[in-house]
């Protein structure tokens, strides 16, 4: 795995920066803004720091032009780890690096846990599918008991779990330092999340945004909400339209934050009025659409949200938000997940996580669809309560952090 960090005046000339270099299969881990210190910056103003991570399959690719076979690693025990290539060997770097930093109060909670009792039949079982006990680190292997412990106590599917643990193991040596494990693991995680993919502006007209899922989840709040950010803090033009014309209730609610929000609403009842309203709206930057909620069972009305979907596909750059509640069975999600890939390619919204403490779900389901995720909710609060995916905050809260 190769992390390096890069630097500019903005966010995205940062990560541009990095992407020149790495390429755009990299993966953003840590965003900061950095203050230069010293007399002669007191005046400049901050700049930003991006700490980018490349996957191994393209790291073997970087490695030949990016590192002399000569250069040795920095002597910091973060970069002990054969793969982790120093960002410029030939400079001193500061010893405390991002992860190390975003870890440090994640370390002293894992190490106290390491005493706490689990489920010893599940960690054997790990701990005897691999090498031979002679050769096994103990310091090593109580981590890596501990991790799967507590990765299974906030309900991530044992599967995925196992599967990060080995390549965690199968990436580590005898005699590696716990941090060292501790922020492979944390690197592996965020990586296993991929980058968040949220909402952006179409190449040309209206981007058109479906959002799919079953009823109860939050569907029409969640409209309300990205609506209401695009409007009122980006003043971008918004639509709101809704072919839910099963539940009147939910029209009426989109009415109403359409008409708070002052923007047009419309109830299109037919793929015809579906294309006129597009033609109507052919101004604007974002026609959100709501869609009738449905058990995932059901699939006369699965096909009539895919014919609808379809039907303007060759008039307006569009994308699919599949909407799921973090408090759903894992069971339920995996159908749920299942059944709308027959409709369309999607991403993932999460709402509901102010109502559990195990967001384990959230990459059981990313692993299982291979879809991104873009937004998570975590209360009725329009427009606040929505942010953007912190992959970051997700591994860290599967590991057992705050």
């Amino acid at each position: 795995m190769i992390i390096k960090k890069f630097q500019g005046k903005t966010e995205n000339e940062a990560i541009e920066a990095a992407k020149k270099e790495m390429g755009s299969a990299l993966v953003v881990m840590n965003v900061k803004t950095v203050k230069k210190k010293g007399l002669r910056y007191i005046f400049s103003g901050p700049y930003v720091e991006v700490t980018a991570a490349l996957e191994e399959e393209t790291e073997k690719r970087l490695m030949a032009r990016t590192i002399p076979a000569a250069a040795k690693p920095i002597n910091s025990a973060l970069y002990n780890n054969p793969n982790i290539i120093p960002e410029e060997p030939e400079k001193e770097v500061k010893k405390e690096t991002i992860i190390e930093e975003r870890l440090e109060s994640l370390q002293t909670l894992l190490e106290k846990q390491l005493q706490k009792p689990g489920k010893e039949k599940n960690e054997k079982e790990i701990v005897e599918k691999e090498e031979p006990a002679e050769e096994k680190n103990d310091e090593l292997e109580t981590f890596l008991k501990l991790v799967h412990r507590t990765m299974v106590e906030n309900e991530v599917d044992d599967k995925y779990a196992c599967e990060i643990i080995d390549e965690i193991r199968r990436g580590s040596k005898p005699g590696y330092p716990f941090d060292v494990a501790l922020a492979n693991t944390y690197q592996k995680m965020i990586l296993k999340f991929g980058q968040p993919e949220c909402i952006t502006p179409a190449a040309t007209g209206p981007k058109v945004l479906f959002f799919v899922g079953p009823t109860g989840v939050g569907k029409t709040t969640t409209i309300a909400k990205i609506a209401s950010k695009f409007h009122v803090m980006e003043k971008k033009r918004v639509v709101l339209l809704t072919a839910d014309t099963y539940r009147i209730a939910a029209a009426e609610q989109l009415r109403t934050y359409a008409n708070i929000l002052e923007v047009p609403f419309r109830i299109v009842y037919s793929a015809d009025e579906a294309e006129k309203a597009l033609r109507d709206f052919k101004d604007y930057d974002y026609v959100l659409v709501d869609t009738a909620g449905h058990a995932y069972q059901n699939e006369e009305q699965r096909n009539a949200v895919r014919e609808f979907i379809q039907s303007i596909e060759q008039l307006a750059e569009k994308e699919v938000y599949l909407v799921l509640s973090a408090t759903t069975k894992y069971r339920d999600l995996l159908e749920i997940a299942k059944a709308y890939q027959e409709v369309s390619d999607y991403k993932l919204i999460f709402t509901k996580l102010d109502e559990t403490d195990s967001v384990g779900n959230i990459l059981n389901i990313k692993l299982y669809t291979g879809a991104p995720i873009s937004y998570i909710t975590c209360g009725q609060n329009v427009p606040d309560d929505i942010e953007s995916v912190d992959v970051q905050k997700l591994a860290k809260s599967l590991l057992g952090g705050e």
